[in-house]
């Protein structure tokens, strides 16, 4: 038996990499996403690779960041950032207008952002 993951549903390898292509689009291009821009680095290479890598994971498909770098830790990755509401609210911002421009049910959306909201607040360390 076969099981369906949100991966498969979302569109597998090519809807993620376009998912995260449009995220760094809006950090990178909207106004009220500068602080959470800040904190990245001028070259947004490496953090599209890893989010892409750390996506398709745990969204049921491979576990291609686990592969490269182990465990994800994301909060111990992410504590040398100063990371408050307003960070978390503009990383949300940027990845429900991401998750707006792809095609999926709307049900598994809705589950989408409730399940990145939770882990994005858990990334708040200040």
């Amino acid at each position: 038996m076969t099981t369906i993951t949100p991966y498969d549903l979302i569109g597998g390898e090519q809807a993620i990499f376009n998912l995260v292509n449009r995220f760094y689009y809006y950090m990178d291009s909207l106004s009220e996403t500068q602080g959470i821009r800040a904190i990245h680095q001028p070259n947004l290479d490496s953090a599209k690779s890893k989010l892409f890598k750390y996506l398709s994971g745990w969204l049921g498909g491979p576990d291609l960041f686990v592969e490269e770098f182990g465990h994800p830790m994301l909060r111990a990755r992410h504590l040398p950032f100063a990371i408050g509401e307003s960070e978390r609210d503009q990383w949300m911002l940027c990845m429900n207008k991401a998750l707006d421009e792809i095609t999926i049910d709307p049900h598994l959306k809705t589950n989408l952002q409730a399940a990145l909201q939770q882990l994005a607040t858990h990334m708040i360390n200040h």
